[in-house]
């Protein structure tokens, strides 16, 4: 088709008018934050193009599009990726196509423009893999009536939520270990800025306190093998002190153990280590990883279920939350302590 003849989309209209993208949609949504001067501009612009202005809103009450769109971050990591590929999975077994925007980083703008891109090809409904705690904010600006499910993170808010449980997650890592006999439990953690390592941070925390264990301080990681290699030479520099240790991840438990055999720091005899994710290759580590495993065909199961009754009931009103259970996978990366069971402070200590 001539360019010229094509029909006009929103980026067309946003030209036309000298205005963003975003602007257009907020205009074409009916949001009230748009001045009327600008708001004119932009009518007129659809009224010059002939832009066809109930585009969205017959897509979202028809709900025949058979595609759903899926807006997601950095898939190079396991569990994003493994998210994906589950919705992808099980929105196939419905008989729906899913159209993806993969987004450097998971901000308030950039899911704007996401969810305006996917609005734009009549998606029936949109999953927001959002791990990040900027995403709950964005999440606010979905367009009114759009069917939508956040997946990944404990959010709260306007939208639904399906989640692995990563406190519980991290509390059975701990409680395996301190069941084992170790006095306390180390903890490698993930990035500050990540839900999911918030929570298992708050597990770790909670089965240690619950136990009446010391709480060492968590050594700072960033999911990647190399943070886990450094927080790795730290935790062999307190061998002796340190019998086992909690990482956020398989990838960086992988670099954990890297820096205890480098070290001379046996594992399990010296030192025993979980993970969490339980990434296929966690079973083929040196020693094979115990670790917590997500189950993320049952995450995208959960969310196309949520997002399918949104879509057949036309109510997005309703907010469900949906937690899905992790398990623990052990294997031959922990043992008890060499030195026997941990048997609690001696009696001069707690006299």
């Amino acid at each position: 088709m001539d360019a010229e003849r094509r029909p006009p989309v929103m980026a067309d209209v946003a030209r036309v008018a000298g205005v963003s993208h975003q602007t257009v949609s907020r205009v074409l949504n009916g949001h009230p934050n748009v001045r009327p001067a600008t708001r004119a501009k932009v009518l007129a612009a659809i009224e010059r193009l002939g832009y066809r202005r109930n585009q969205v809103a017959r897509a979202l009450a028809t709900r025949d599009s058979r595609t759903l769109g899926v807006i997601s971050f950095d898939t190079t990591l396991y569990g994003p990726a493994s998210t994906l590929h589950g919705i992808e999975r099980a929105a196939r077994a419905v008989g729906y196509f899913v159209s993806i925007v993969s987004l450097r980083t998971i901000d308030r703008d950039g899911v704007r423009e996401a969810i305006d891109h996917l609005a734009e090809q009549g998606v029936a409904g949109v999953v927001v893999v959002a791990p990040q705690r900027s995403a709950a904010s964005a999440l606010e600006d979905l367009p009114p009536g759009m069917p939508a499910v956040a997946v990944e993170g404990a959010h709260t808010g306007p939208v639904s939520t399906v989640c692995v449980d990563q406190v519980a997650g991290a509390r059975l890592a701990t409680e395996h270990l301190l069941a084992l006999g170790h006095e306390t439990v180390w903890h490698v953690r993930g990035p500050s800025d990540w839900l999911e390592a918030e929570g298992r941070v708050a597990g770790w925390r909670a089965a240690l306190i619950d136990a009446g264990r010391p709480v060492p301080e968590p050594l700072e990681g960033d999911w990647s093998p190399r943070s886990g290699y450094a927080a790795g030479k730290r935790l062999a520099e307190l061998a002796g002190k340190v019998g086992a240790v909690f990482v956020a991840n398989d990838q960086m438990a992988l670099g954990v153990l890297r820096a205890l055999t480098e070290a001379g720091v046996r594992v399990p005899e010296e030192m025993s280590v979980v993970g969490f994710d339980d990434v296929p290759e966690s079973e083929f580590f040196s020693p094979p990883l115990t670790t917590v495993r997500q189950d993320f065909g049952a995450v995208g199961r959960h969310s196309l279920d949520v997002l399918m009754r949104q879509i057949a009931e036309r109510d997005t009103t309703r907010h469900e939350r949906i937690v899905v259970p992790p398990a623990l996978v052990p294997r031959a990366s922990t043992a008890p302590p060499a030195g026997g069971p941990y048997t609690g402070p001696p009696d001069s200590l707690s006299t």
